[in-house]
């Protein structure tokens, strides 16, 4: 009876450990083809030897063109992030997306910041109109005099897709400088997954409702 146990734990814990593999890949690579999730985007040379690395995707009904906008007005004070304003409002972040394009936030620049919270920002590290921009930094751990242990890209790409569409892929590349990053980085990771889903999708129905209304105002 003691070896069933034993051997009842030991396939239990497999299954438990197959199981948060499976489950762990699923989230960092929602939505992106095999191709999309090992190919070479915009940005990653900024963090070249990540540790953890999340590529998540969806296709979009508009073309690269009329998603960019969406794209380019990111931010805090700005356009939003396109998420669940109220869950982020609720740590202080003020953020209010926008269900228009605002022409003063059309043009972000290499340089730039682009705040996450009213005192938290990251650095815009590349701009590519129309097709890609790439942020990168760290949130401070414990307060703003406390050096984050990771180093940080986000880039947010556009690829033609079929028939006029578009593939939006969001990138996250985290490099660890402290042993202890992982313990947080990968909780980290799975809030993000649940925002970046919510964001992928609001930019989607933003793009694509202004699409089928400038078709409609063409007509």
């Amino acid at each position: 009876m003691k070896s069933q146990a034993i051997r009842a734990c030991a396939l239990g814990a497999i299954m438990v450990g197959i199981y948060a593999a499976v489950a762990r890949r699923r989230q960092l690579e929602w939505g992106a083809t095999t191709e999309e999730a090992g190919s070479t985007l915009p940005g990653d040379d900024l963090v070249p030897n990540a540790d953890l690395v999340a590529t998540r995707c969806l296709s979009v009904r508009a073309t690269p063109e009329q998603v960019w906008p969406w794209i380019a007005q990111l931010g805090q004070g700005r356009g939003g992030f396109y998420s669940y304003d109220a869950l982020e409002n609720l740590v202080g972040c003020d953020i209010h997306s926008a269900d228009r394009i605002v022409p003063e936030f059309q043009h972000p620049q290499e340089g730039d910041g682009v705040k996450l919270h009213p005192e938290i920002s990251l650095a815009v590290a590349l701009v590519q109109p129309g097709r890609a921009l790439v942020l990168r930094g760290a949130v401070p751990v414990g307060g703003t005099q406390v050096e984050p242990p990771y180093d940080f890209s986000w880039a947010f790409v556009l690829r033609d897709g079929a028939n006029g569409s578009t593939r939006l892929l969001v990138r996250e590349r985290y490099q660890y400088t402290r042993w202890w990053a992982p313990a947080l980085i990968e909780p980290v990771a799975v809030v993000s997954f649940v925002m970046s889903q919510r964001m992928l999708r609001g930019i989607r129905e933003r793009a694509e409702r202004e699409s089928l209304d400038g078709a409609s105002g063409s007509k």
